[in-house]
């Protein structure tokens, strides 16, 4: 009986096995599968201001994952063990067996008096140093485009006070007492509805339940084209499991949104082109045009024998510059980046101080030797096209011993996600390193998390680097921000989106021309 059982295993896919051994251990709990693929008539809701700090990924697991900590709402915190395999698809059997910490419908909580443990931490944070907005209490912030400038004839005169009290329409920390709030109300009605959807999908997220959502699509067929008008076509023409629940769209999106950003700036079929409103300058076109020659090989008729082998061009090193979150994403996350391109090869370095901090239980820093003068950790079996290293160190730092030396405009491609360049707290940082990116002739790729955010960054480079630099792409909403709205919990009033910006630029090429002779 059990070897015909094992032989009946061995030949059934890991899906439908997990499928069969859920329903008979809990054939009354049925899965939120969807049916069929349909239009998401999602709300879309203009962010506020710009976050201050870059705010953390949710904690998520995937198969190529294992239990990691997450660095979470201002502190370190480990995972519940009693959750953490439910929290995604590699749950196991007896997890997705137990019932959820929270049924869908029962999904709104105060931070305060949350069933979940973490969050109930993160009420504590807020509370600590989130201050109350009211125009009684004195500025803690400079006021930027996203809010208008407050009156300073009607400031009040009380010093700052932390928040204290819960908005019950939301269920977060935003005033310090009931009388403000009141006072206030109108004012916070503009972000109390995007509020409480954080609020339920932070508590989502931690339910306890299985997530079809995160089941990614496998290897794109080369001869089926990939729609990138939007998510849903995205979605649709990568034969991803159909959502049709607006939480669970966002919550994919939450993640994908780091590679497939990348993907659809250098694929062929990208949205962004040089036509009328696609936002691609001439000078952008000439350096995507070198990149996608490169990721899109033409046939070359190559085989298996000795008189079909053809020279291939190296992997494309995508430079991912001051990683924090997204070095720690699931590594089938970053997958999905190579199934876009199939012929392609990459190479994914992330460069930054933070880029181990939630993988230190994981990944241990290795010893800087000679032969690895910086200590990077390098995963060379994440895809068979794909490599990633991680570098715990300053990208300036790199560029000057000449690590990486040469650049090639065809292979080599930086990104930055949400960097802060224009910042006051953090454009320090970038001051070295930037004009050491121009010098590469490499395109940079930059999101911002909201319209002032990325017209900070590029006023900041401008005055930085004197005008010696072409913009490839125009800055404005990219097709393929996170949904999902993110909260700073310095400030319960911001709320954002990760990359819901993108632009591009590099250093300017100066055409050489032959003075005629007399």
């Amino acid at each position: 009986m059990e070897s015909s059982v094992r032989r009946v295993a061995s030949n059934t896919c890991r899906r439908c096995l997990r499928l069969s051994a859920a329903n008979a251990t809990r054939p009354s709990i049925a899965r939120p599968f969807s049916k069929a693929a349909s239009s998401h008539p999602l709300r879309k809701a203009s962010p506020s201001s710009s976050v201050n700090s870059k705010l953390p990924l949710p904690p998520t697991q995937s198969k190529a994952a294992p239990s990691r900590s997450i660095f979470s709402f201002g502190q370190q915190v480990k995972e519940p063990e009693d959750n953490s395999d439910a929290l995604g698809p590699a749950a196991s059997y007896e997890s997705q067996s137990r019932p959820p910490i929270l049924r869908p419908d029962d999904l709104f909580h105060s931070f305060t008096n949350s069933p979940i443990p973490e969050i109930r931490r993160r009420a504590a944070f807020i509370r600590q140093h989130a201050h109350c907005p009211h125009p009684d209490h004195q500025p803690t912030r400079v006021p930027n485009s996203a809010n208008a400038s407050p009156d300073t004839s009607k400031s009040g005169a009380q010093a700052a006070t932390h928040v204290d009290f819960e908005c019950p329409d939301c269920g977060i920390p935003v005033y310090c007492n009931e009388n403000h709030w009141a006072d206030n109300y109108e004012a916070h009605l503009q972000v109390c509805d995007t509020l409480r959807q954080i609020n339920e999908d932070d508590h989502d997220l931690r339910s306890g339940r299985f997530f079809p959502e995160f089941e990614y699509a496998g290897p794109q067929l080369e001869e089926a084209a990939v729609n990138m008008t939007n998510w849903d076509t995205f979605l649709y023409t990568r034969e991803f499991e159909a959502i049709n629940d607006d939480r669970n769209m966002r919550q994919v999106t939450r993640l994908l949104t780091y590679p497939v950003t990348i993907g659809s700036i250098l694929h062929e079929l990208s949205p962004y082109s040089i036509r009328k409103g696609g936002r691609l300058t001439p000078e952008g076109l000439k350096s995507l045009s070198a990149l996608r020659y490169t990721l899109h090989p033409p046939r070359t008729g190559s085989g298996s024998e000795i008189k079909g082998l053809r020279p291939e061009a190296p992997p494309v090193r995508i430079f991912i510059l001051g990683a924090r979150a997204e070095s720690s994403l699931p590594r089938n996350v970053w997958v999905q980046l190579a199934h876009l391109f199939p012929r392609g090869k990459f190479h994914l370095i992330f460069v930054g101080p933070e880029s181990m901090a939630n993988r230190d239980d994981e990944f241990p820093l290795p010893p800087r030797t000679a032969s690895n003068p910086f200590g990077a950790i390098v995963e060379d079996r994440v895809w068979p096209t794909m490599k990633i290293s991680t570098i715990v160190d300053y990208y300036h730092t790199l560029h000057k011993t000449g690590q990486f030396y040469p650049y090639d405009p065809y292979f080599d491609c930086f990104v930055m996600f949400h960097p802060g360049l224009g910042h006051p707290a953090s454009s320090h940082e970038w001051t070295e390193t930037v004009p050491l990116l121009l010098e590469t002739k490499a395109p940079i790729i930059v999101t911002g998390y909201t319209q002032y955010d990325m017209d900070r960054d590029i006023e900041w480079v401008r005055k930085t680097c004197g005008g010696e630099f072409d913009i490839l792409m125009e800055p404005g909403e990219n097709t393929f921000r996170s949904l999902r709205w993110d909260l700073n919990d310095l400030d319960p009033q911001d709320v954002t989106c990760g990359n819901w910006g993108v632009w591009a630029f590099r250093g300017k090429r100066y055409e050489a021309t032959t003075k005629q002779a007399e």
